[in-house]
C-alpha cells in the first residue's frame, strides 16, 4: 500500500517532511521544499531549459549526484537526451522547468541543483563564464576566496567586463559573467582561462592558476576549468553542507562582510526580504574583446597540462626510486 503523503502541493505528493534532511543539515525536508517553493520564481530561470544534475541524499547515506533520470520519473517531466562521451551512452537529463518539477526533485531529497552552462537547445553556445574561487584549507577560507574575487573583478574591469558575484554556498566564491551568442564554446573557455590568468597577474601572492593542489602552496585557486559541458551550482540551490547553506547572490558591496554560512534554507528568505537579488545584479549578456580571447586561446587547457604534468611526474618518481 503507497504510503498517504503529508501534504500535496501543485499535485506533487510530499513525504516524510519532518525527518531530518541529512545528517549535520540541521534541516528537515520539510524545511527544503519550504525553501525552495519559496525561492523557486527566482531560482527557475537559472534551471529552465538547460540539463540538470542534482545532488541527492538520505540519512546516514553518502550523497550522489543523478544525472540520469530515474526509470520512475513522472511523464509531465520534461527531459532531454545527451550524448555522454565518458560513458557511451545516452543520458536523460531533466529540464526543470517549472514549480512542479522542482517540487517533485526536492520529494526525492534533492538538494543540490547543477544546470549546465548551455541551454538545451543551443549546444554550441555557453550563456555565461563562470570563474569558480576556490580557496585552500584552513582558517578564513572564504575571506582568501573574497580577496581572490575581487581580482577577477578588476581584470573583468580591465577588459571592459563585468561579473555577478554569489557565495557559492560551500567555501568558495562564483564570479558569473553573462556574454552573447557571437563566440563558440572554445571560445568562451579561451576567455575564462584568459580573465583567471590576469587576475593571477595582478596579484600571485594571493591568486593561483594552478590545477595540481600540491602547487597552489596556500593560494586560492582560480578555476577556469568550467567550460562547454560544465555545470555551476545554481544561485539560490541548497548545498549539503553542515547547517544546509545557500549559494547566495551577495554582491560586490557585502561580499567581504558575509560568510557562507550567514545564508541557509532557514535563513535565506527572509534576508532576500521578496527581492530577486541575483536577477538584479546580474549583467546584460556583453561581447567578449579580442584581446581577450587571442590571450586565452594561447593558454593550454589546465586538466590537460595538469594530467601530462602527473605522468611525468609519476615517472621521475619511478625513475628516482630505481636509482635509489
Amino acid at each position: 500500500m503507497a504510503r498517504k503523503p503529508d501534504e500535496t502541493r501543485d499535485g506533487v505528493d510530499l513525504t516524510n517532511l519532518d525527518q531530518p534532511l541529512f545528517d549535520g543539515a540541521e534541516a528537515t525536508k520539510r524545511d527544503l521544499v519550504d525553501y525552495l517553493d519559496a525561492v523557486h520564481g527566482w531560482m527557475l530561470p537559472e534551471l529552465r531549459e538547460r540539463p540538470l544534475s542534482v545532488m541527492r541524499i538520505r540519512p546516514g547515506q553518502p550523497a550522489f549526484m543523478q544525472k540520469n533520470v530515474p526509470k520512475y520519473t513522472p511523464e509531465w517531466v520534461k527531459t532531454t537526451s545527451v550524448w555522454a562521451e565518458a560513458s557511451k551512452r545516452e543520458v536523460s537529463y531533466a529540464l526543470c522547468d517549472d514549480r512542479r518539477t522542482l517540487l517533485w526533485f526536492a520529494n526525492q531529497r534533492a538538494v543540490e541543483y547543477h544546470p549546465t552552462l548551455m541551454r538545451a537547445d543551443r549546444w554550441d553556445r555557453v550563456t555565461h563564464l563562470v570563474l569558480d574561487l576556490d580557496p585552500p584549507e584552513g582558517d578564513d577560507t572564504f575571506g582568501k576566496a573574497v580577496q581572490a574575487a575581487f581580482l577577477v573583478r578588476q581584470a573583468l574591469s580591465d577588459a571592459g567586463l563585468t561579473g555577478a558575484v554569489k557565495t557559492s554556498g560551500a567555501k568558495g566564491v562564483h564570479v558569473i559573467v553573462p556574454i552573447d551568442d557571437s563566440v563558440p564554446i572554445d571560445d568562451a573557455a579561451a576567455a575564462t582561462r584568459a580573465i583567471a590568468a590576469r587576475a593571477e597577474r595582478i596579484d600571485p601572492a594571493v591568486a593561483t592558476t594552478a590545477y595540481i593542489k600540491e602547487d597552489r602552496h596556500g593560494k586560492v585557486f582560480v578555476d577556469s576549468t568550467r567550460s562547454g559541458g560544465a555545470t555551476v551550482v545554481a544561485a539560490y540551490s541548497p548545498r549539503i553542507r553542515p547547517g544546509t547553506p545557500v549559494s547566495f547572490p551577495v554582491g560586490w558591496d557585502e561580499l567581504d562582510r558575509v560568510t557562507p554560512r550567514d545564508f541557509t534554507v532557514k535563513t535565506a528568505v527572509d534576508l532576500l526580504a521578496g527581492a530577486d537579488r541575483w536577477a538584479s545584479q546580474l549583467p546584460e549578456p556583453q561581447s567578449l574583446p579580442e584581446d581577450l580571447l587571442e590571450e586565452g586561446r594561447a593558454i593550454p587547457i589546465a586538466r590537460v597540462v595538469a594530467m601530462h604534468e602527473g605522468k611525468r611526474r609519476k615517472r621521475a618518481q619511478r625513475e628516482a626510486e630505481k636509482g635509489g
